[in-house]
């Protein structure tokens, strides 16, 4: 039997058009291995690289639905798994790897392109949706990360992924000619011709409104380098508000169309810190939690200087000088949805949030549960008495909070002690060039680091929580004052209520992808057992919900090495404080 007569009528029907191919270069080389690929934006797949007897580990309903798939059209598809791996060639799919360059860790670093991605196709489906495989072999960018040339024998998994387009800012950074400092360039360095042919299909095609708006070409394309601006700080801004880091922000890794993409050794803060870095190969922190914002306004910076004269530099200045305004907005809008405040916008409430920060941080907070909690804050009533009214919710929110020993750990310096020593002598032998040295980004971060440590080692477990209560009671209570004057006078206070809790819940999410709960369905994995993966799949796709069985907050948190141990096969309390065994997770 034909392959093609075995293909089930629902992938079958899937209705590729495979657009960026038509309107862009392609490569058609049939050269093999790893080259320079000028003049182009995509290249072919001429052979599938097919695996041995795939099987499904996971699917996400909501993605095939996306497709307008069941899952039934592919469970009951003997021939799906490898369709949809890439080791079968679907009716329509046409195989390519997309070309682009990048920033990497602020150098540029000439060709990169989907060295392990690739490009199925474009269905219309409920939307415009690209399909892509990765993991799915070699392709002209595959590069060898050791340059041994060598091939490692490795298990895989291959991951197939949606998106309108996977478009990025260093698509354009393929035109870039010579960079001073790296000596690399792109390989299609100054070919405006088809830059102008890429950012004519970006815009045409992803970007209709700014395309009929402006019949002015220079000022169509700061309209969309505007767009992607807004975007991309209205991306940031959700990523901050959830914890999330997403580990590799360079310029090959930012979507043109403000989405997330290309995540890799990415995480969700436990315990709240700005500088918390999410990679370990990041040593100098340079995608740190608090850093992501200014990164992203850099990474357009270059994106601006890639597409060169399609636009107008002085106007692109000032768009970039617009960023951390936008943000900031878009940062403050979602902030006060997870505080509660739906009807009224003051502007202490950046100092609300900014001091919420602060006390999280001090204490070491969980930054998911303790936001979560805070929609059981009592609405204020008349004659409350403040401390009894709060104090269990401030319980429950301490029960979040870090140990002084957990505490000790966090602020240990992280500079080597060498240098540490240096500076700490330069302190008492030359205040003056110290006073210069301290106010170094780097450096202020290790002293405030000592300062914190120190006033730790002087205190004891009682005293430390002690203060924490202190410290919560102060703030819940001056929530709470925030929270009256959500009230005109006017309104019905239970609809203010139930507003406001239904906005925090929807606001907060109550589970999300910790590093530890990968772990563990990581570990099952190995074994060969993928229950726990698909748990964790129909969790996460409601992160926000309660139907889900899972340990309420405030229970006792996993402390005996037994039940530890036990925690790391069998641990479904997702929407917990992570167990002590989590800080020794090492992601790179």
């Amino acid at each position: 039997m034909e392959a093609s007569q075995c293909v089930s009528p629902a992938l079958e029907r899937l209705t590729f058009n495979n657009t960026a191919l038509k309107k862009l270069p392609v490569d058609d080389s049939e050269e093999p291995g790893c080259r320079t690929v000028p003049a182009t934006c995509f290249s072919r797949i001429r052979a599938l690289q097919p695996l041995v007897g795939p099987t499904f580990a996971a699917v996400s309903q909501s993605a095939l639905a996306l497709l307008g798939l069941g899952l039934q059209d592919v469970l009951c598809d003997p021939l799906a798994p490898e369709y949809l791996s890439g080791s079968r060639l679907l009716p329509g799919s046409q195989p390519a790897a997309h070309c682009y360059s990048g920033h990497q860790f602020g150098l540029f670093a000439g060709q990169l392109g989907d060295g392990a991605v690739m490009y199925l196709g474009e269905v219309e489906s409920h939307g415009r949706w690209e399909i892509q495989v990765k993991g799915a072999g070699v392709t002209p960018y595959s590069r060898d990360p050791l340059n041994s040339g060598q091939r490692v024998q490795e298990r895989c998994s291959v991951v197939l992924r949606l998106a309108p387009s996977f478009i990025r800012f260093g698509s354009f950074e393929i035109f870039l000619g010579r960079d001073e400092f790296s000596g690399l360039q792109g390989p299609s360095a100054g070919r405006h011709d088809i830059r102008a042919q890429l950012l004519d299909y970006v815009i045409e095609t992803f970007f209709p409104r700014v395309q009929q708006a402006h019949s002015n070409r220079k000022h169509r394309n700061m309209a969309f380098f505007r767009e992607v601006m807004v975007r991309t700080a209205k991306l940031v801004a959700q990523w901050q508000c959830v914890g999330f880091c997403h580990g590799v922000l360079n310029t090959d890794n930012m979507s043109i169309l403000g989405l997330t993409l290309d995540y890799g050794p990415f995480g969700f803060m436990d315990r709240f810190d700005p500088d918390f870095v999410c990679n370990a190969s990041d040593k100098k922190g340079r995608y740190s939690y608090q850093n992501q914002p200014s990164m992203c306004r850099w990474n357009l910076a270059r994106l601006a200087e890639a597409l060169g004269s399609e636009l107008d530099a002085a106007e692109a200045r000032a768009v970039l000088d617009e960023f951390m305004p936008t943000y900031e907005t878009f940062y403050l809008c979602i902030m006060r949805k997870k505080l509660g405040l739906v009807r009224k916008e003051e502007a202490e409430d950046r100092e609300l949030i900014s001091d919420l920060l602060r006390i999280m941080h001090n204490t070491g907070a969980d930054y998911t549960n303790t936001f979560r909690l805070l929609s059981r804050v009592p609405w204020p009533e008349e004659g409350d008495s403040e401390t009894a009214t709060v104090g269990p919710v401030v319980d429950l929110i301490l029960e979040q909070c870090a140990s002084i020993e957990e505490l000790k750990v966090a602020n240990e310096p992280t500079m080597e002690n060498r240098e540490l020593a240096m500076i700490l002598s330069m302190a008492q032998t030359n205040p003056v060039m110290f006073g210069m040295v301290a106010d170094r980004p780097g450096v202020s971060q290790q002293l405030e680091l000592i300062r914190r440590l120190k006033e730790l080692l002087e205190t004891d477990q009682d005293e430390l929580k002690e203060k924490q209560r202190d410290d919560w009671i102060r703030w819940v209570s001056r929530y709470r004052r925030r929270l009256t004057r959500e009230c005109d006078g006017t309104s019905d206070a239970s609809l203010i209520l139930k507003e406001r809790l239904n906005v925090m819940n929807s606001t907060n999410p109550r589970v999300i992808l910790r590093n530890y709960i990968a772990q563990n369905a990581i570990q099952a994995a190995e074994k060969g057992d993928f229950s726990e993966v698909n748990r964790v799949l129909k969790v996460l796709e409601k992160p926000y919900s309660d139907a889900f069985e899972l340990e309420p907050l405030g229970g006792s948190n996993v402390t005996s090495e037994e039940e530890q141990q036990k925690g790391r096969d069998t641990d479904y309390r997702y929407d917990r404080k992570p167990p002590a065994w989590a800080q020794t997770i090492c992601i790179t």
